[in-house]
């Protein structure tokens, strides 16, 4: 067994990109995608079961998928909101996990080695959260243990994610990281062409 097989990733992949013109996740970034960028960050820290929420032009994204040999599951109320897809993730997960990074498919540059250095923290230090942060923001992705699944699974989704998450950070661990990565989202058109040329 590999130091992190009781851990997985979920990325979302579902939405309409609404804030671009184009499809996010199959945006061009170097050689690659904006999604299969996102999948390295995991793959290349050990994480090796990644799976992909999918929605919106699917079709389209399957092909990259299945090239990278990662697990997808569709949501089919992806139109409802994001809150749709994390639950839709978490629900489709194995049991016998120890938890699992949560990451949306815009955020492509967080370095392997801060998936790592979450991972250690998780072991370390007992919390059901740990965030990566910089200058003193939470970034991308947390990592969650699988004992919130129910809560996550149970909550009606208002405020998102994150809002469940405030009920427990009493349980959270923040680590300091030096990754502009982890605040690195694609969100708009102006983003992402600053930032499609950059390489690790």
């Amino acid at each position: 067994m590999g130091q992190f097989d009781r851990f997985a990733a979920v990325i979302v992949a579902a939405g309409y990109s609404s804030r671009m013109n184009q499809f996010k996740p199959l945006l061009p970034l170097g050689e690659i995608t904006i999604i299969e960028s996102t999948i390295d960050s995991f793959i290349k820290a050990g994480i090796k079961n990644v799976l992909v929420v999918i929605g919106h032009n699917a079709d389209l994204i399957k092909p990259v998928l299945e090239k990278r040999k990662v697990k997808w599951v569709y949501n089919p109320n992806y139109d409802d909101g994001m809150y749709t897809s994390i639950k839709v993730g978490v629900d489709e997960l194995d049991h016998n996990l120890d938890g699992f990074f949560m990451m949306p498919a815009d955020i492509p540059f967080v370095k392997p080695e801060t998936v790592v250095k979450l991972a250690e923290a998780f072991l370390e230090s007992g919390k059901l959260v740990v965030y990566p942060v910089l200058n003193e923001r939470r970034g991308h992705p947390p990592l969650i243990s699988s004992k919130v699944r129910h809560d996550i699974l149970s909550y009606d989704g208002t405020g998102g994610l994150k809002t469940l998450l405030n009920r427990y950070s009493d349980e959270a661990y923040h680590l300091m990281v030096d990754d502009e990565g982890i605040l690195m989202d694609l969100d708009t058109t102006e983003t992402y062409e600053a930032l499609k040329n950059r390489t690790e």
